[in-house]
């Protein structure tokens, strides 16, 4: 499946140098504004224990982690809805994300440039937020113009559409996000095609000074960051972009070392990447053979077929059933001969909603 989370921030809060450690693809990173132009689109394998322990009980010929899509967005700054900056380029970028991640500047550096002169989180949030505020705020009064005078005359679908602009508007106009508003399923269906910008699901990236990666937590600005985040039930990881773009240069060995030294049980990367896969409501399913072992990304709620599509779209038309066993059965057996003995594995039909971890063999014909 194809689906993105978009880097945003201000310029100079290390948005460049955390993608640059995510992808290892060297986008740009300069200390001035508008270092990124185009944004940089780049490919991170989803870290996955379970893929490994698979792989162990297998021994296939290859192993295929499945993967997560990042793309880099040039700063936004002040006055971005209304061109400033390159603004409209950008958020044009934006639109074309699944999801959000907010990297916010929570360390001093006076060699470091601030576009604003100070650091101040909940200021550069705001400010970010504003401007895509406004941008959808936009997107919606043209918009209703444009369905006054159906609602006028009691068009069906203007009559389901227009009232969920209105609440949309009046959210804008309280600095609101659109993520905020209840809506229904017949009205996002309506409101799909609008692309708004606050509608995405976000994540904030708290990025720290290399001392402070061990105890983020206490880092007065991470604290703020947290506290703002949990007014709208978003979430907060903490990362040190410079310590990544360190660690992305190491051995799989040395880089646990360097961990392990710097009393950290997790890289950045790796939370950024699981953060942003639960953003989005993802899970991962396996299929397990001699010849490969893959993890597959899937919206958890699909059916079997819609993930028997996902590899290809013949096992979708012609599904029959999914052989299935769940990776826990799986590996507490010892593999496929015990847990086929001790009676995990079953058959399942079209109506079945995968489930993360499912271990699955697609039954087909077309």
């Amino acid at each position: 499946m194809a689906l993105t989370a978009g880097i945003v921030g201000l310029p100079n809060v290390g948005k460049s140098t955390l993608f640059n450690a995510i992808t290892k693809a060297g986008a740009l990173a300069a200390n001035y504004p508008f270092a990124t132009i185009d944004p940089n689109v780049g490919i991170v394998q989803v870290p996955d224990e379970r893929l490994d322990k698979l792989t162990e009980l297998v021994k296939p010929n290859k192993t295929v982690p499945t993967t997560f899509e990042f793309t880099d967005i040039a700063g936004l700054v002040r006055g971005a809805s209304q061109g400033e900056g390159l603004g409209n380029q950008f958020l044009a970028h934006i639109r074309q994300t699944d999801a959000i991640c907010q990297v916010v500047r929570c360390f001093d550096d006076k060699d470091i440039m601030h576009v604003d002169g100070e650091v101040d989180p909940i200021r550069d949030i705001e400010t970010i937020n504003l401007e895509l505020i406004f941008a959808d705020m936009d997107s919606v009064q043209k918009r209703m113009k444009k369905q006054a005078k159906q609602y006028q005359m009691k068009d069906k679908d203007a009559l389901i559409e227009y009232p969920a602009l209105e609440r949309l508007l009046a959210a804008f106009e309280a600095g609101l996000a659109a993520r905020t508003v209840e809506l229904n399923e017949p009205e996002m269906k309506y409101i799909k095609h609008l692309s708004l910008l606050t509608i995405k699901p976000i994540l904030y990236v708290a990025n720290v000074s290399e001392e402070d990666i061990a105890s983020g937590e206490d880092n007065d600005y991470v604290k703020q960051v947290r506290d703002f985040a949990a007014a709208e039930n978003a979430e907060v990881i903490v990362v040190c972009a410079q310590i990544e773009a360190e660690l992305s240069e190491l051995a799989d060995e040395e880089r646990n070392e360097f961990l392990a030294d710097m009393g950290i049980d997790e890289s950045g990367i790796d939370k950024l990447t699981h953060a942003a896969y639960h953003l989005l409501g993802l899970g991962t399913y396996f299929t397990a053979g001699v010849q490969e072992v893959r993890a597959w990304t899937f919206r958890r709620g699909m059916k079997a077929p819609e993930c028997a599509g996902i590899i290809h779209s013949d096992f979708e038309r012609g599904f029959i059933r999914a052989e299935v066993v769940a990776y826990d059965d799986l590996v507490i057996n010892g593999g496929e001969k015990g847990a086929r003995e001790a009676g995990k594995y079953r058959l399942e039909g079209k109506e079945y909603e995968m489930k993360d971890g499912d271990v699955v063999l697609f039954r087909f014909n077309v």
